[in-house]
């Protein structure tokens, strides 16, 4: 099955390559080079990937991002951005990127991030069953619907992205399990490239920032020092 993929990159040999090696992974890539021309041409029902450029003319990619996550229906974002960039590729996952890479990359590292956003976009999208008590989870004050993607803290709504909503979902479904940072990469992200450790680290900083009343001294996402992470077992 060939799938359609929105590519958002303002230099040409870059968008070249990817659409290019897309075309490796049954992938259709139509190339746009600015924002603007981005929104104009994307259409939830067109696309089942983006990958969107941070550095573009006119409407940034950070914008595009933000507009695009404005839509009904959800398309997995994977941004690129300048290894320099860090702030930028934190905010682009708070608007609601689910993944980025940094230039250079390898094409390798490229498809396998493409494939992994693709498969959990399908995993989303399959029929859901009978509701089950797998659809809520509790612990303590906080509330997990999965039905309808959303997270309370003592009857709050806490707001996060679709990559800290699968985390904390890990997580929540195995309380007192120990994870490497290399584990979480392979079972909530879909890949597990070593070096891409931090990724986990900045997610998991920013999942305690919105749940924990001090993220210096969580109580649901624990820190088991030399090992990994692990969810609270005992709320």
């Amino acid at each position: 099955m060939t799938r359609k993929v929105l590519v958002v990159e303002d230099s040409p040999d870059i968008a070249r390559l990817v659409k290019l090696h897309l075309s490796d992974i049954q992938c259709e890539a139509d190339v746009v080079g600015d924002g603007r021309e981005a929104l104009a041409r994307f259409h939830p029902d067109r696309y089942a990937l983006v990958i969107l450029d941070l550095m573009l003319p006119g409407i940034d990619g950070l914008e595009v991002c933000r507009q695009l996550r404005q839509q009904p229906c959800y398309v997995p974002i994977l941004m690129l951005t300048a290894r320099t960039a860090e702030l930028d590729r934190v905010l682009g996952l708070e608007m609601g990127a689910d993944d980025y890479l940094t230039k250079p990359f390898s094409i390798p590292e490229l498809l396998a991030r493409v494939k992994a956003l693709l498969r959990r976009a399908e995993a989303l999208a399959a029929p859901v069953e009978t509701p089950t008590e797998n659809e809520t989870l509790d612990a303590g004050e906080m509330h997990i619907d999965l039905a309808r993607h959303r997270v309370e803290m003592a009857g709050e709504e806490v707001t996060l992205t679709a990559k800290e909503f699968d985390l904390l979902v890990h997580f929540a479904r195995h309380p007192g399990r120990v994870y490497t940072r290399m584990q979480l990469l392979d079972q909530v992200w879909g890949y597990s490239h070593e070096g891409y450790e931090h990724t986990v680290n900045s997610h998991i900083n920013r999942l305690r920032a919105k749940i924990e009343h001090n993220p210096a001294k969580p109580r649901f996402v624990l820190t088991v020092w030399g090992v990994g992470y692990k969810f609270a077992d005992d709320l």
